[in-house]
């Protein structure tokens, strides 16, 4: 079964989020780059996939020469293949990037296309469904549980044989929503479908000596300009001693009346 996963190179931030003195990107000088929780996901939902029923999980993005180094952290999970659709680095947004998938993947013989339900940067949630608009394709998106096999409609059963059609499941509102859909299929995966694993050592090793496919993403383009990134203001907080012992009450009691709540 051939598989593409598309992922995303985004800000690895893990405290507060500082922008560049231009204010047109995330300052990662302290910490770095990786991918979105939810695309992990999918990578160790393809390879899972292949493992189980052969074929090869392809790993996708769109991005600056440095996003090669989020292919080969995919690569260690257990992808076989890596395509980088190289920009210059400039602002790409979800209707430029989905054409530039598209195009890549058309004639592919991809089987799958999985994606992460949104990046983790932007959270548009408009790639999965613009791709599979632009091939024609089914799409599911928010998917915790995913079944590949032969199947019968309406019924959410897969049995064995050769896949051709996918039950995915999603829980919304308290009810579980299964959907069963013919393949070539278009699907996002929600973070919790599984538990992706820890890259081994031969699987890092392996992923530095692979080749990573290069090709120059086609499809046109947004017609974006950034004006600029701005941090949300955060609620002002101060502390202020009141005394020590029973000196404080008499100034405990005043604020609690300040804020109303004393009888």
């Amino acid at each position: 079964m051939e598989i593409c996963v598309c992922v995303k190179r985004v800000p690895m931030v893990g405290g507060a989020i500082m922008v560049t003195s231009d204010g047109l990107d995330v300052d990662v000088a302290m910490s770095g780059f990786t991918v979105s929780p939810h695309e992990e996901c999918a990578v160790e939902e393809a390879v899972q996939i292949t493992e189980r029923l052969g074929g090869t999980a392809t790993v996708l993005t769109v991005g600056p020469p440095q996003a090669a180094d989020q292919l080969r952290d995919m690569l260690a999970l257990g992808a076989g293949r890596a395509i980088l659709l190289q920009t210059d680095g400039g602002e790409w947004g979800p209707v430029a990037t989905a054409a530039a998938i598209a195009a890549a993947v058309a004639g592919g013989g991809y089987d799958l296309l999985l994606f992460g339900n949104e990046s983790a940067d932007t959270g548009g949630y408009q790639v999965p469904v613009r791709v599979a608009h632009a091939l024609g394709l089914p799409c599911v998106t928010g998917i915790k549980k995913l079944q590949v096999g032969p199947g019968q409609v309406g019924t959410g059963q897969v049995g064995t044989g050769q896949p051709d059609r996918i039950v995915a499941s999603r829980e919304y509102r308290g009810v579980q929503e299964s959907f069963d859909v013919p393949l070539p299929a278009v699907v996002s995966v929600k973070e919790g479908i599984n538990l992706p694993r820890y890259p081994s050592l031969p699987g890092r090793l392996r992923a530095k000596r692979a080749v990573i496919e290069q090709a120059e993403p086609q499809g046109g383009t947004d017609w974006l300009r950034k004006l600029r990134l701005e941090v949300p203001r955060s609620a002002a907080k101060q502390a202020r001693i009141l005394g020590t012992g029973a000196d404080a009450v008499p100034a405990l009691v005043e604020v609690l009346d300040s804020l109303g709540v004393l009888p």
